[in-house]
């Protein structure tokens, strides 16, 4: 097999979940591929319209279903390894995820934004992405959360049994909600779309 024919699809499905998969990752519930990020903006000529390219990333990777911790960026093989990961870096800052990676097939380069030391950038081989635990390890000390607040910013949300999960914006302000009452925060401001405009609510926790 001639990787250097293979589309950008066939390197994910023989390649980078399989990587995944070894690593320990639930290909099921911590793997999504084809993530939706925005639908793209509306573009008016006069009397028509369209609708740009969305964005959309190769894989969102969940330390829990609603906890987005990585982002992978895949090329096809006639790219080198790092080619996708200024677009992942992208799609990373409007996730703020900490852990990007960008891959052709051949292993992996690895941006690791919280990295101590100033080590920021490394080439890792398929069989060396790091599991789910080790990111959110390194995610949790850097976020100085301790066991108690641990248990309380990764719960599971509530299901109503519709499987509906909430967008990329949503998921952010919930989990940084969380974070914030895990850390001990009593009065929080949060700002919230209503369709009309912008609402400011703040509100106290006693």
């Amino acid at each position: 097999m001639n990787k250097k024919q293979l589309s950008e699809r066939d390197i994910c499905t023989k390649y980078i979940t399989p990587a995944l998969d070894k690593a320990g990752w639930d290909v099921t519930t911590q793997v999504r591929e084809e993530f939706s990020l925005t639908n793209g903006r509306i573009i008016v000529r006069g009397k028509l319209h369209t609708r740009a390219k969305r964005k959309r990333a190769d894989y969102v990777l969940f330390y829990k279903p609603n906890i987005p911790i990585a982002i992978i960026e895949v090329k096809d093989n006639n790219h080198t390894i790092g080619d996708g990961m200024q677009q992942a870096l992208g799609y990373a800052d409007m996730l703020q995820v900490p852990f990007v990676f960008s891959s052709n097939g051949d292993g992996f380069l690895f941006h690791n934004k919280i990295a101590p030391g100033g080590v920021v950038e490394r080439e890792l081989a398929l069989h060396e992405f790091p599991a789910a635990e080790t990111l959110w390890h390194w995610w949790a000390q850097h976020r100085g959360l301790n066991e108690q607040q641990n248990v309380l910013v990764t719960q599971d949300y509530f299901s109503d049994g519709s499987d509906k999960s909430p967008r990329y914006y949503q998921l952010l302000a919930i989990n940084k909600t969380i974070e914030a009452i895990a850390q001990g925060q009593n009065r929080i401001l949060l700002v919230m779309a209503t369709g009309t405009g912008k609402t400011y609510t703040a509100f106290q926790i006693i």
